[in-house]
């Protein structure tokens, strides 16, 4: 029975009091795992110089246990930290934790150098010894196994890289902090009415999106243009520190560089990202029609950057309530598995999101979805919901995310409730279809309309920006090692130069962009993460994901069976050979055509709503 969500039961906000009670709580398990670290040192150090399959299976149980809690520690300091960027404890706990991770890195260094120099007739040996490792034998190829090449050569040179890694985790947390509270805050503007309005990363979105007037748009669009390229210089500097430090860990573990070692982790080929790319910037023409619409709805000879966020609709400021956005996306789930209404309902009326912005109070930017595997309990997602249709699908992305960590945390050992960027973005994006599909077939023509228009917008989005900030960032990555070897640093008008050359090959010609360089790089969270390389990613999840709704409209029974199995296996076996086992799907140039013959397929169907 499909139970309804009930709007008196809705909540906005996190109570996150299951992980610490208090501040204090949290301080005192910070301390604790610092003595448990040293214990495991102690304790196992010893034995690793004789290691039997026995020592290993304990060993491997114990870190478990202090992964779980760091993991848990963690996700309560950096969620507190994302509602206030200027809070100072959370700040210093965040760089407790780190610090944490950093130096357990550090204390099982002598394992990390042991478990990756072994053979295969060594570690048959220890699995032979103790059969009750056999469980823990894909965790043990994806975390060693396949690194002997990628290995640190000895502990002092492990330890090395964990300070390393280290200070590329203190770059993140400044980055987040300075794009919250100065590259995305661009100051104030007089609206046509007079009033004055604050340009910050909620407001813009939401004016870009909703206000009819032209000329507000523009006014609004050219403050924030000009701030990013006053904030360019400063980022560079940062971004330069930060790219200097990932290639080096990169070279340290024998990859040409960071781009070569992020793909490693990822599974994938350059090849198979070089194909990707071809594909949409050859066809990036596909958007041509859409293009033409969004212009001609708009009653506008050209279109210029701040006329393509407004929703298509007679009220473009029309806002949707929070509570509505759940209902429709609770419908969106009528023909999934029972299990996704189920983990919906808990996290909605469960005090798992926290749902609406507050810059002022340093609230950062955007959305995200941690996972609570370590606890079995739903995930916690973060929002800045202002009531627009993008607002809507940024809610069911997230809770896609939230629906595929509950089903591995529930399904899987602890160590296997994860994967690859790729694939984690498969069951948000495919949320997003779901949304879409249910909007179009429900609404009003009117509705219909703006809601596609919007979606195949971020078609666009997804098929040329993501993978050309990739490209952004190796390219950066480059520049920024040339100019380290003169003992220099790259500064903001050359990493602007490198954005507007790179975007005129994936952008369309039929939008009249400004001559100017553009700074739009600088408030991009992905590409300051230890993550390196992580947009191209949303592009391939993408187009798997619209090869899975293929299927799922052909045989929806046996696409909820084998989806529920996609989504519950975690990293149990390698990405690629799980998505090919569950529907045949392999990631190659073809994937990706026909991605794009989907587009212009939803392209044409929002041509005949319009039209009919």
């Amino acid at each position: 029975m499909f139970k309804e969500l009930n709007p008196d039961e809705i909540t906005t906000e996190w109570n996150d009091s299951y992980l610490f009670n208090s501040r204090e709580d949290a301080l005192e398990k910070l301390g604790a795992l610092k003595k448990s670290s040293e214990e495991i040192n102690e304790t196992f150090r010893p034995e690793f110089e004789r290691l039997s399959g026995s020592v290993l299976l304990d060993y491997l149980e114990t870190e478990k246990d202090f992964s779980r809690s760091t993991d848990v520690l963690y996700i309560y300091a950096y969620t507190q930290f994302s509602k206030n960027v200027n809070d100072q404890f959370f700040i210093s706990l965040i760089e407790g934790s780190q610090n944490l991770i950093t130096e357990h890195k550090m204390a099982s260094a002598f394992a990390t150098v042991k478990l990756t120099s072994l053979n295969k007739e060594e570690w048959d040996r220890l699995f032979s010894e103790e059969p009750g490792l056999e469980v823990y034998r894909p965790y043990l190829e994806a975390t060693y196994m396949r690194f002997v090449e990628h290995r640190p050569m000895n502990e002092a040179h492990a330890i090395y890289l964990a300070d390393l890694e280290n200070q590329r985790m203190k770059l993140e947390t400044e980055a987040i902090s300075k794009i919250t509270n100065k590259v995305t805050m661009a100051g104030n503007i007089t609206l046509e009415s007079g009033e004055e309005f604050q340009v910050n990363s909620q407001s813009y979105n939401t004016l870009l999106s909703t206000d009819q007037s032209r000329e507000n748009r523009k006014r609004c669009y050219d403050k924030r243009f000009y701030h990013l390229v006053n904030e360019s210089d400063s980022m560079a500097f940062l971004y330069s520190k930060k790219a200097r430090l990932d290639d080096l860990i990169a070279r340290e573990l024998n990859y040409r560089d960071s781009y070569e070692s992020s793909l490693y982790d990822l599974y994938l080929t350059e090849d198979q990202v070089d194909d990707m790319s071809t594909v949409f910037k050859k066809r990036k023409h596909v958007f041509e029609d859409y293009n033409g619409l969004r212009r001609k709805k708009l009653g506008l000879e050209t279109l210029r950057p701040y006329d393509l966020m407004l929703q298509l609709t007679d009220q473009p400021g029309k806002n949707y309530t929070y509570s509505d956005a759940l209902q429709e996306v609770q419908k969106s789930y009528s023909g999934m598995d029972s299990r996704f209404n189920e983990i919906f309902l808990e996290m909605a009326t469960g005090k798992f999101i926290d749902v609406y912005p507050d810059p002022e109070h340093g609230k950062q930017p955007g959305g995200y979805c941690y996972g609570l595997c370590a606890l079995k309990a739903p995930a916690l997602i973060f929002m800045n919901y202002n009531g627009i249709i993008s607002d809507q699908k940024t809610l069911t992305h997230e809770l896609g995310h939230g629906i595929n960590f509950y089903l591995m945390g529930n399904s899987v050992d602890y160590l296997y409730c994860t994967g690859q960027i790729y694939e984690m973005e498969v069951p948000s994006t495919f949320n997003e279809e779901l949304f879409v599909d249910h909007m179009v077939e429900n609404s009003d023509k009117e509705t219909a309309v703006a809601v596609l228009a919007q979606h195949i917008g971020e078609y666009q989005n997804y098929f040329t920006r993501q993978p050309m900030i990739t490209e952004f960032e190796y390219k950066a990555h480059s520049l920024c090692a040339e100019k380290s070897n003169e003992n220099g640093t790259v500064s903001g008008a050359e990493l602007n130069a490198l954005w507007t050359a790179l975007s005129k090959e994936y952008r369309s010609d039929s939008v009249e962009y400004y001559d100017e360089d553009s700074a739009e790089w600088t408030y991009i969270n992905h590409i300051y993460l230890t993550n390196n390389y992580y947009t191209f990613n949303y592009a391939i999840s993408k187009a798997i994901t619209l090869a899975l709704f293929k299927q799922y409209r052909e045989t929806p029974e046996t696409f909820n069976k084998n989806y529920i199995a996609y989504l519950s296996a975690g990293s149990i076996m390698p990405p690629e050979e799980k998505l090919k086992k569950c529907f045949g799907i392999e990631i190659n140039r073809q994937l990706f055509e026909d991605a794009m013959d989907i587009v212009e397929l939803r392209i044409q169907e929002l041509n005949e709503l319009e039209n009919g």
